[in-house]
């Protein structure tokens, strides 16, 4: 069985809203000045990352997915699909207010096996920057109403952010992400998305973005209660040079965050592991074998590892299902 870290390239998505701060931040190789997200973990047909691992050459993600289950104990998950996709956001404008459907939803209109539950890890907020999560109204009828009437200064709950704030934001949540903040999501492996408000912006010929307005009804969670959660909140481990955050631990995905201060020895629990390095520089150490990564690298520590060390000084955001 195959056990070295599998590392991946981005796949790099074009956006109204984008910019350039993936490759100043991470010097990513972007294709224009306007890219606003990098797939960084991504097995979809519309984007799935390159394999970087020279055993591993001509593969992708989605490959090793279809013709190496084993690599993620395949068999013990109850669909064809790689479950989660991680990716970078540079909201270099305001994204358009959105919301995604649940998995049942999904299945029955749009002929998909997900829907959208994800969260946020903030990297990085300009001063004063918010994103939009939730909304006031009470009662469907409201909700229509509002949005019909397009009062979105009373519909919308906005608030503001700073990085390393992390925010769970399931399937039926009214979100957008604003101007200046670029932040590291996981969610389920979809990219069905109803758009309610765009700002009424144009694109280079001047056409404004489809909205979706009646799925987008249809789907959003009324009234809107979404559990919020703070820094304070988060459960703490500490093991030796290792602190460990818990952002969450929910239906579709478990997320932490992970500070590395020296030399720290692991097993490997989940099926597998899904690893972004956010800061700094570290080794990682299987089975004799030493793979360095730093900043604004991603990997799969895949099914099969039993243990890891790691060592240097670094934060992560690791997710599983």
């Amino acid at each position: 069985m195959y056990k070295e870290p599998i590392f991946l390239t981005p796949v790099f998505k074009e956006r109204i809203w984008g910019g350039r701060k993936l490759k100043e931040e991470f010097d990513y190789d972007i294709p224009n000045d306007n890219t606003g997200e990098a797939w960084v973990v991504a097995a979809l047909s519309n984007g799935s990352n390159k394999v970087e691992n020279e055993s591993l050459t001509g593969q992708t993600l989605l490959d090793l997915w279809n013709d190496h289950g084993e690599l993620f104990n395949k068999d013990a998950h109850s669909t064809d699909e790689y479950p989660l996709l991680v990716k970078v956001l540079d909201a270099n404008d305001d994204l358009s207010v959105q919301v995604h459907p649940d998995d049942a939803y999904a299945r029955k209109v749009e002929d998909v096996p997900y829907g959208k539950t994800e969260c946020w890890y903030v990297l990085e907020a300009e001063p004063g920057a918010e994103i939009v999560l939730g909304h006031h109204a009470q009662t469907k009828d409201e909700l229509d109403a509002m949005i019909d009437q397009e009062k979105w200064d009373e519909l919308l709950r906005r608030q503001k952010v700073s990085p390393g704030d992390f925010y769970y934001v399931p399937s039926g949540t009214i979100h957008a992400i604003g101007k200046g903040i670029m932040i590291l999501e996981i969610q389920q492996s979809s990219d069905v998305t109803y758009r309610v408000y765009d700002y009424d912006r144009t694109d280079q010929e001047g056409n404004k973005r489809e909205l979706h307005l009646e799925r987008a009804k249809d789907v959003t969670t009324v009234p809107d209660d979404l559990a919020r959660t703070t820094k304070e909140d988060r459960e703490i481990a500490e093991e030796t040079n290792l602190t460990i955050e818990r952002l969450t631990e929910a239906e579709y995905f478990s997320v932490y965050h992970w500070s590395l201060d020296g030399e720290a020895r692991r097993e490997l629990t989940e099926d597998f592991l899904q690893v972004s390095v956010i800061e700094g520089e570290a080794a990682i150490r299987i089975n004799e074998k030493s793979f360095q990564v730093q900043k604004g690298q991603h990997f799969i520590i895949p099914h099969g590892v039993e243990t890891y060390e790691l060592s240097g000084r670094a934060e992560f955001v690791v997710s599983h299902v």
